[in-house]
């Protein structure tokens, strides 16, 4: 009885760290899982696994055990927040698999896909066809976000004869104060475009801005850091 009052006693105090843990890591690791959140999963439950039926491992080791790799989690994320350039390593990146209604093979092969499972992912976004298609992005998670066509957009132009322009895809300029040099260029921009734009809200500096997005035949679209006073 005593063993089995044992194993009930760590695997509720396990339960326990690995709620705590977890609440510590923020509501991101509910939402989404990245590799590295997956990584952290698995190692958490083998942690706690190990020390339910090792009987040499005691309460206090687990809760050391769990407490360190939760460390370890936490600086991780306070390096990906502080640091963009650790992201990309850590967290993943988005690729564009479809572009303007064309399949981007390349990017479709470097996130591990074939055109089947890129069939399933856009069905279970609700469009049926790939050439409903404008855009498609494998997020870091492994899900897909769908930029249709402006025809099978809802509702639909077509069945409503309205002539529509073709959609644009948003396009990140600055990331917490840091210029995205390739996104600029590839909308055609350079700086002294975008200190422009920025000028016309007041902006002077870009450690101000937090996010800022382009997209067609819009303004810059800009959000600042909201500053405690002091």
């Amino acid at each position: 009885m005593n063993h089995y009052l044992s194993i009930a006693v760590e695997l509720t105090c396990g339960f326990v760290f690995l709620f705590i843990a977890t609440k510590l890591q923020g509501k991101t690791q509910f939402s989404q899982i990245t590799p590295f959140d997956f990584i952290s999963a698995v190692i958490l439950g083998e942690l706690l696994g190990n020390a339910i039926y090792d009987h040499e491992v005691r309460l206090g080791e687990i809760a050391f055990s769990v407490a360190i790799w939760a460390v370890l989690v936490y600086v991780t994320e306070m390096v990906t927040q502080k640091f963009i350039g650790t992201r990309k390593l850590l967290e993943g990146e988005p690729n564009i698999v479809v572009h303007k209604g064309q399949i981007k093979y390349d990017a479709l092969k470097k996130a591990k896909l074939d055109i089947n499972q890129l069939q399933s992912l856009v069905r279970q976004q609700g469009y049926f066809s790939l050439r409903e298609v404008e855009y498609a992005i494998i997020e870091t998670n492994g899900m897909i976000s769908v930029l249709p066509k402006a025809d099978y957009d809802t509702p639909k132009n077509s069945d409503l004869k309205i002539k529509a322009d073709a959609p644009s895809l948003p396009i990140n300029l600055i990331i917490d104060g840091e210029v995205v040099s390739e996104n600029l260029k590839e909308a055609g921009f350079d700086e002294q475009w975008l200190k422009k734009e920025l000028e016309k809200q007041k902006i002077h500096h870009y450690e101000d801005v937090l996010f800022a997005e382009w997209m067609q035949n819009e303004p810059v679209f800009v959000i600042k850091y909201e500053r405690k006073a002091q």
